[in-house]
């Protein structure tokens, strides 16, 4: 029989393979990504080594039946130092799993293991129009702050990109 139950675990390195394919729909299918060519796993390498099984910058994926449904990643908000207790928040799932509830399981662990991890604010950005993903964040306590005006271009237009933040030390 099999299991069917979905689970958040660290991401591991032989995840990366799929983690890749499934953000490399993003850039090729939609605006979400600003990368506007796919990555490959070696391409990838250096961003999944920037996270760790603890401290501030994390990655997660969910999995079932030993399938990885999704990832999501708390990682550098900005490269100063005085920002280290900033992060940016960004969730990709595969394209015939969202709207199911496992972008919400894998906010609620990150959010629960960044407890004590000496973060304060946390920070997404969400390319407009994404109802979907805005109506996520404000689920799990992010508010919105602003929107980038044609900030990027990708398929021949420009896009917008709200801001939303969240305090973590304090929830």
């Amino acid at each position: 029989m099999l299991d069917t139950e979905i689970r958040s675990r660290p991401a591991r390195l032989d995840d990366l393979p799929r983690l890749t394919e499934i953000y490399n729909h993003y850039v090729l299918a939609t605006p979400i990504t600003f990368d506007v060519e796919p990555v490959t796993v070696a391409g990838r390498r250096d961003w999944f080594d920037a996270h760790a099984p603890s401290g501030r910058y994390r990655l997660l994926v969910a999995e079932q039946d030993g399938v990885v449904l999704g990832y999501a990643s708390s990682g550098r908000f900005r490269t100063k130092p005085a920002y280290e207790t900033s992060v940016e928040f960004s969730v990709y799932l595969a394209p015939e799993r969202t709207g199911n509830g496992v972008g919400s399981l894998l906010y609620r662990r990150l959010l629960d293991e960044l407890a004590g991890a000496d973060v304060h604010r946390a920070y997404a950005g969400v390319c407009l129009p994404n109802e979907a993903s805005q109506r996520l964040h404000r689920r799990f306590g992010f508010q919105p702050i602003g929107v980038y005006r044609e900030v990027g271009r990708k398929f021949g237009r420009y896009w917008d990109v709200q801001w939303f933040e969240r305090e973590v030390d304090a929830a």
